[in-house]
């Protein structure tokens, strides 16, 4: 049976998460690079490009000017399955932007340590005019 949220990977996953999230706002390429599992596989989704295997994210990450990196995070889950794979999703909103973005990552346990082998960042639409914003739950069809 597959065991959720083993307290021993969820620690390792988020002390990962962590080191990712520094590395971003410091624009620390060099970890940045590290952190992504180097694969074909790996991918990466932004808010404007679609990157497919290590190489192309790496690319990305070394041309991207490192202007309004700083972010607070919010609503951060992370959860494991089993012992080598965990989902890392959180909200974040730049620095004097009201714009809330999101960021989910699949995290894959390999003899290099944890590696991020799929990422997808989007930006929630602006509010309507009442101020509402559309959340739901498939599951309870609430």
């Amino acid at each position: 049976m597959l065991e959720i949220n083993l307290p021993q990977v969820l620690s390792e996953v988020t002390e990962a998460f962590r080191r990712y999230e520094r590395a971003l706002i410091e624009n620390d390429v060099e970890a940045l690079d590290a952190l992504f599992w180097n694969s074909p596989h790996t991918l990466r989704f932004g808010i404007a490009e679609n990157l497919y295997g290590y190489d192309a994210i790496a690319a990305f990450r070394n041309a991207r000017p490192p202007i309004n990196l700083q972010r607070r995070l919010e609503n951060t889950v992370i959860t494991s399955y089993g012992w080598d794979l965990a989902t890392a999703n959180t909200e974040f909103q730049r620095v004097g932007s009201t714009v809330t973005g999101r960021q989910s990552h699949v995290w894959l346990r390999t003899e290099a340590g944890w590696r991020i082998a799929a990422a997808h960042v989007s930006l929630m639409p602006m509010p309507s005019r009442d101020g509402a914003r559309l959340t739901a739950n498939v599951a309870t069809g609430a």
